[in-house]
């Protein structure tokens, strides 16, 4: 199995394809013995792709501590260092958005260039939906009110009146779930990793990117929702912005998400030969 040694931990890590260098950082709880998603499958078929599992999460280890937005962006550039890359496009999805922020904000020179996809700033510009919160409901509210977060179409009120519709995606849901969570340290480092998410902030420091930056988001999506979308790309002064149907997992339910994500990564790599 693949690990990289960092002076703090041993991460887990995978990696697919051939071309120019990729780093994917994915959302909490993430765990690469789960299926991969549409866009880790497509960019593989395109690019050298980087994956892992973060800090707390999946094989890479879970330290009792508590866990910050520093340690998670250091997890990263050490990761590249073990594979010997010096800098790579980087792929940042929800959780994994913000790790990127960090990333190319504390260490810039690690980043090529940035897609920021279904995430937020924090701070000024608004923040993803406080999962923290959720942690006091029972299962099966907590997955009903992931349900509505997750595509706002979704909400009470089409659940009452959609029943079956609404099972079906329950049952979905948890089958999409981690079934590692229940390993030694699965709980306690996925608590320690929504933990570190809600301190994310970076909005009064983003003015100081400068590589290039795809920022996209889902329509219907109350997690990160488009307001927030949309206040993050307003602060970066060499993005574009893209919008797709979807929810929170529009990079999985629309087509042309990933064939955009694709197409500006590729053209950034030409960009940059």
């Amino acid at each position: 199995m693949p690990y990289a040694n960092t002076s703090e931990l041993r991460i887990y890590y995978e990696r697919h394809g051939s071309g120019c260098p990729v780093l994917f950082i994915g959302g909490v709880g993430g765990d690469l013995r789960g299926e991969p998603g549409v866009p880790e499958r497509e960019l593989a078929q395109r690019f050298d792709l980087l994956t892992y599992d973060q800090r707390g999460t999946g094989q890479t280890d879970k330290p009792d501590s508590a866990y910050t937005m520093t340690d998670y962006a250091r997890d990263a550039a050490a990761l590249m260092d073990t594979v010997g890359w010096d800098s790579a496009h980087v792929v940042g999805v929800s959780f994994g958005g913000m790790v990127a922020q960090e990333l190319v904000l504390q260490f810039p020179r690690y980043v090529r260039s940035l897609v920021l996809a279904c995430t937020a700033s924090g701070g000024a510009g608004g923040s993803s939906y406080p999962l923290h919160e959720l942690s006091d409901l029972s299962p099966d509210e907590r997955a009903r009110k992931m349900l509505a977060i997750a595509d706002v179409r979704r909400n009470e009120a089409w659940q009452a009146s959609h029943p079956e519709e609404t099972e079906q995606l329950l049952k979905q849901a948890a089958a999409a779930a981690s079934p590692f969570l229940k390993e030694p340290g699965g709980i306690m480092g996925l608590t320690r990793q929504i933990g570190a998410r809600s301190q994310h902030d970076t909005y009064d420091r983003l003015l100081q990117i400068r590589v290039p930056v795809l920022v996209c988001g889902g329509r219907y999506d109350g997690q990160a929702s488009p307001d927030v979308v949309e206040n993050l790309y307003r602060r970066i002064s060499n993005a574009e912005i893209r919008f797709f149907e979807g929810g929170h997992r529009f990079l999985n339910e629309d087509p042309e998400a990933s064939k955009a994500v694709a197409e500006f990564l590729e053209q950034q790599c030409k960009t940059g030969e």
